[in-house]
């Protein structure tokens, strides 16, 4: 009875070690993953595809992404061409290629974003030494590099991350450019003389409109004053010619009564209790009134002689 139960607990152990090591020899690989198996440290096998794989429980499995890593750098401080120094914050995209070099050159994910935070360092350093601040911080389009520094660092980079590492950097991406205090003010004093530059072509080119403007407008006066000065020139001189026809036509009837009625009416202008007037005695405006005279008007009328006048000694009537 004894030597039974002896037996079957034998084999519920063996039963459990079997199990043991059955599960410590079997491992899987995620699509997402690589899979390098090690001796004592020492890789032995690659594990490229998914699937379900077995190994001696002696052997440990290390797993390495295979998908595309994001590292973020600690951002530094780095020199330009004109001296001016700027703060760079990037991010690197990048991802395994070999996982077997990997694993012997770099060993593991920590390890391979140190060697990259150096890398990285020592291209951004290189890269804007060439180039001016201008190229990262400016008001002009033109001037602006960034896209031409981001893809020159990410050559460099790549080039030496895929032969040092067996690593693929995808990009290198500046998220943000940090000015030091020393030298913001003069980058935005910068920036106002050309936003000023850009504000007085701009007021420039609208007083040069506003000039083109007045003058077409101010020929375009004088050319209407003058046609409408032509026209009442005409209308006035077609006026003057139709009066004067008229008075013609009337003169020509009975022309001692319009030589009196333009002579009443000549007085009616200018005669008044205020006026004055010197006039030759043989006027023609005076006849009128010294017929009148001759009537018994002798008390608005008043003949005088001129005695300063002794060229002439021409009568001359005082009317009041």
């Amino acid at each position: 009875m004894e030597k039974k139960v002896g037996k079957k607990i034998f084999l519920l152990f063996l039963i459990i070690a079997v199990l043991v090591l059955t599960f410590l020899s079997m491992f899987t690989v995620d699509e997402t993953q690589y899979k390098i198996v090690t001796f004592f440290g020492k890789p032995t096998n690659v594990v490229l595809d998914p699937g379900l794989y077995f190994k001696s429980p002696l052997h440990n499995t290390i797993t390495l992404d295979k998908r595309c890593l994001m590292y973020n750098p600690t951002p530094c401080e780095y020199l330009t061409r004109d001296k001016k120094n700027v703060v760079v914050d990037g991010f690197v995209i990048w991802k395994i290629i070999d996982p077997l070099n990997f694993y012997v050159t770099v060993n593991d994910v920590p390890k391979a974003e140190a060697y990259l935070d150096d890398l990285l360092y020592s291209q951004v350093s290189a890269v804007l030494g060439e180039y001016d601040l201008s190229s990262l911080v400016s008001t002009k389009s033109e001037e602006m590099k960034i896209d031409e520094i981001t893809q020159k660092i990410t050559q460099n980079c790549r080039q030496r991350a895929e032969k040092d590492y067996s690593i693929n950097i995808a990009s290198v991406k500046l998220k943000q450019l940090i000015l030091p205090q020393q030298n913001k003010q003069s980058v935005f004093d910068r920036m106002r003389a050309e936003r000023e530059r850009i504000a007085k072509q701009y007021r420039a080119e609208g007083e040069e409109a506003a000039m083109k403007i007045r003058a077409s407008t101010d020929k375009e006066c004088k050319t209407i004053l003058s046609e409408a000065y032509r026209k009442a020139e005409i209308i006035k001189g077609e006026g003057d010619a139709e009066a004067i026809k008229i008075y013609g036509k009337a003169y020509g009837k009975d022309m001692k009564f319009y030589k009196v009625l333009r002579t009443l009416q000549a007085y009616q202008k200018f005669l008044n209790e205020k006026t004055t007037i010197v006039l030759s005695s043989d006027s023609d405006l005076l006849k009128l009134l010294t017929n009148g005279h001759d009537r018994g008007n002798a008390k608005s009328v008043n003949f005088e002689t001129d005695e300063s006048d002794q060229t002439n000694q021409m009568n001359k009537v005082v009317i009041k």
